[in-house]
């Protein structure tokens, strides 16, 4: 795998995942006190630190062909569980993800709720939201990070992405003090879908100790494929809401007694 692929791959899963999370964080800040909202960003991001400190090197230590068995497996199962929502939605068979509506949302929930002090934090509930709206999101970019890293030998420049990615949505979002309602989120996410599901499913074949033709070229191919193939399923299934439904049968009369 390449470092561009490898690069691009992180960067744009981390990039979803941090718009996501800089929505929790702006409507925690804006609405209750920054200060304790950032305290509760700075012990999300210590712990994601944690996780992958202890992590990242036993990753490492598993046989390369389980490696990529086990992870091209967890690949397969995200990459096409985002790939099935981004068609859903493209095919508005499922409301978009609205980034405003939920920024309004977390507003409207923080302003009602009641302010509370814990030792040095002022603010409980700006502390708490921040806290779980990093750390939940981040899991999902340590995760990226490690078993892509992992599989291409390079966790540094997956990590190094992935921090990209990060602080540059945040620097947009803090210097915006909005929701990054117009970031086309459901196409990053189709994107990223794509590339995650080619890769859990070309590093599951060589797990098992199978050889594609060009070795890592066949990316090139791989992932072109399943675009098209999704592409092509948006297209059918917008097809079939615009036909217009059958008429059901008219009801039997009953028959005269």
């Amino acid at each position: 795998m390449g470092d561009w692929a490898l690069f691009a791959a992180v960067f744009l899963a981390c990039v979803v995942e941090s718009v996501e999370a800089t929505t929790i964080v702006l409507a925690a800040g804006t609405t209750r006190e920054w200060r304790s909202t950032l305290i509760g960003v700075g012990c999300g991001l210590a712990a994601l630190a944690v996780i992958v400190v202890v992590l990242g090197p036993a990753i490492t230590l598993l046989p390369l062909g389980v490696l990529r068995v086990v992870v091209g497996f967890l690949l397969l199962v995200f990459g096409m569980q985002w790939l099935r929502k981004a068609i859903l939605r493209a095919a508005r068979y499922k409301s978009l993800h609205d980034e405003a509506a939920i920024f309004r949302t977390q507003v409207e929930a923080a302003r009602s709720a009641d302010l509370t002090r814990r030792g040095a934090v002022s603010d409980w509930y700006a502390f708490t939201l921040a806290f779980k709206g990093v750390l939940l999101e981040g899991l999902e970019v340590v995760f990226i990070v490690l078993t892509f890293g992992a599989n291409s030998g390079n966790i540094g420049l997956a990590a190094l992405a992935a921090v990209v990615a990060v602080v540059l949505v945040a620097a947009v979002g803090i210097a915006v003090r909005a929701p990054l309602a117009r970031v086309p989120e459901n196409g990053m996410k189709f994107v990223v879908g794509v590339m995650l599901t080619a890769f859990g499913t070309f590093w599951s074949v060589e797990g098992v100790g199978a050889t594609w033709p060009g070795g890592d070229a066949a990316l090139l191919v791989l992932v072109p494929a399943i675009a098209v193939f999704g592409l092509a399923i948006i297209v059918w299934l917008r097809r079939q809401r615009r036909s217009p439904r059958r008429s059901e049968p008219a009801a039997t009369r009953p028959a005269a007694s």
